[in-house]
């Protein structure tokens, strides 16, 4: 018998545990069920334990897996995306998580465009500064905000970060709180249209912190799923 709806339920009350530490509502914070490199089978299965939304990180990966999964579910693009594959998930995603650059949203835009339709994306920042990480500089974000929001076919809902990795929850907490920060920033400006409702930050090991720092979106993976094969 299969532990994943044991999972989801589990994960459901540590969220919700989290936002009675902070005094949050449960109902803010989003589980997105981090479904790269398994089955359809296995994201069918979430689904019947009433998770909806999915996200992924590999486009191919996307393309050949989205349509095995009957279930009416939500995908989220939560990985790494180059200009010449987004063509891919037109149409196909309610939700880019990983938007660092203005040549990447203009493609967004263009796609979405042809279909004559807007989708929800968020900018990702770099807010550990690593060179082996995407994400815009915290610095560039305000003038990469003012850019995007001028496209017709993107709508920024907010931010997304990986932070440094670390076994110990406390050690990324500055990192989910500089991202709260930055979101503040960004609203203080009042850019028309520049939206800072969600913040995409949270994984398996770390979810917890992050949602007494203001996560609205976990992605979480591991503690669903269990462990990954390296692909």
């Amino acid at each position: 018998m299969s532990e994943i709806p044991a999972h989801i339920a589990r994960i459901r009350e540590q969220i919700a545990a989290a936002c009675r530490r902070t005094d949050r509502d449960p109902d803010e914070v989003r589980l997105i069920a981090v479904s790269k490199v398994k089955p359809a089978e296995l994201i069918e299965e979430a689904y019947r334990s009433g998770q909806q939304l999915f996200g992924e990180s590999y486009v191919q990966e996307f393309r050949d897996k989205a349509p095995r999964v009957q279930a009416p579910v939500t995908w989220h693009f939560i990985g790494g995306l180059q200009t010449n594959k987004v063509k891919y998930l037109r149409g196909r995603v309610a939700m880019i998580h990983s938007v660092d650059r203005l040549p990447l949203a203009e493609e967004i835009d263009r796609q979405w465009g042809k279909i004559d339709r807007a989708v929800d994306i968020l900018l990702q920042v770099n807010v550990g500064d690593e060179e082996s990480k995407s994400g815009c500089a915290p610095l560039e974000l305000p003038e990469l905000a003012a850019a995007v929001v001028r496209l017709e076919h993107v709508r920024i809902r907010g931010l997304m970060c990986l932070p440094p990795y670390s076994d110990n929850p406390a050690e990324v907490r500055p990192y989910f709180r500089q991202l709260r920060e930055l979101a503040s920033r960004v609203e203080a400006l009042h850019i028309p249209g520049v939206d800072m409702r969600e913040l995409s930050m949270g994984m398996s090991g770390d979810f917890e912190v992050a949602i007494e720092e203001g996560a609205t979106l976990v992605r979480i993976g591991t503690a669903i799923f269990g462990e990954r094969q390296r692909r």
